[in-house]
């Protein structure tokens, strides 16, 4: 009796042993991996929405992370078009994006929405008129809304998401293989701040192990 308490003992050290390495990581890898043309550096893709409160949260901590990358890694964020291939949101980032405007209006969007309450986004008029009360050129900024590089970017915004099989935000992924969030590096229940920190704690890891393997 004894004995079989010993092994039942050890089954279960061993099955809380593998429980804990499998969550260790914080991240899970592709099984059909996205090429990259980032080069020598590593690319990092955040797939998020800006109201997303989960977003909203990251977003600080990210662009500081991002900053003190410098030249290790190309950065770039895709919106999820929640609204179809004309999503007012997804339609005014990648109109940003096109502009070079995105650091100059990315937070002042998210806090008009998440701290403000504003409801702006629920058309492309409104969220030109919020940029236009924020200091965008409005003819400037409907001449990149419609143009064609533009136009394309968003039809192909949903096909592109779909070759990384990502269905929420915030997720990021690492030279096209690996995939990381708050969900996947935190734990059930954890707050926002402490989630957001373990999530750049595991992309750290990542980058540092795809730039190995670029060598």
């Amino acid at each position: 009796m004894r004995f079989l308490r010993l092994m039942l003992a050890a089954t279960a050290l061993l099955a809380f042993t593998a429980t804990s390495q499998a969550a260790e990581p914080g991240y899970t890898t592709l099984a059909q991996p996205v090429r990259t043309d980032s080069g020598k550096k590593v690319e990092v893709i955040e797939f998020f929405m800006y109201t997303c409160p989960h977003c909203n949260a990251l977003d600080p901590m990210l662009t500081e992370w991002v900053k003190k990358q410098g030249d290790k890694i190309t950065f770039r964020r895709l919106h999820f078009p929640a609204g179809g291939e004309k999503d007012p949101l997804a339609h005014a980032y990648i109109t940003l994006e096109a502009m070079g405007q995105v650091e100059q209006f990315h937070s002042k969007i998210f806090n008009a929405i998440h701290v403000q309450r504003d409801r702006m986004y629920r058309s492309d008029e409104q969220i030109t008129d919020f940029l236009v009360k924020n200091g965008m050129d409005k003819a400037k900024y409907q001449q990149f809304f419609n143009s064609f590089a533009v136009l394309t970017k968003l039809k192909r915004l949903g096909p592109t998401i779909g070759a990384y099989k990502i269905d929420t935000a915030p997720t990021l992924v690492v030279d096209g293989r690996f995939v990381t969030s708050p969900s996947l590096a935190g734990a059930p229940g954890m707050p926002e701040l402490q989630a957001g920190k373990q999530t750049l704690a595991v992309l750290d890891q990542l980058v540092a192990k795809a730039a190995a393997e670029k060598k």
